[in-house]
């Protein structure tokens, strides 16, 4: 009979220690060595990778780079803007087929008047 108790007792035993090692732990531990802070990456990395809400937002990172070129803005696929337009021509544009330029500077140099 003793030897049966102990035997079950011994089951006991293990199922419960198996059940506290299958636990995962809630927070992550960080060791202090010679006074550097060591995090554990692999839990920090788990808590940030089992996020529901992460998956959607990566999903819609990756639908808004992989946007067709119609739906993009004109600058991104190498189109002409009002705006860069107006900057490239200056005060010409709208008026004028040619950019604004600055004037041409004519007349000698000083450095070959003494010669």
């Amino acid at each position: 009979m003793k030897h049966l108790m102990s035997i079950a007792a011994g089951a006991l035993l293990m199922t419960g220690l198996s059940l506290v090692q299958a636990e995962e732990p809630t927070g992550c531990v960080e060791v202090s060595v010679g006074g550097y802070k060591a995090p554990d990456y692999n839990c920090l990395s788990q808590q940030m990778g089992n996020n529901p809400a992460g998956a959607a937002a990566a999903q819609k990172n990756r639908q808004g780079i992989n946007l067709p070129v119609n739906k993009r803005p004109p600058n991104q696929i190498g189109l002409a803007t009002p705006a860069a337009t107006s900057t490239r021509m200056g005060n010409t544009f709208g008026t004028s087929v040619k950019p604004q330029r600055p004037a041409v500077v004519s007349g000698t140099s000083p450095l070959l008047i003494g010669q």
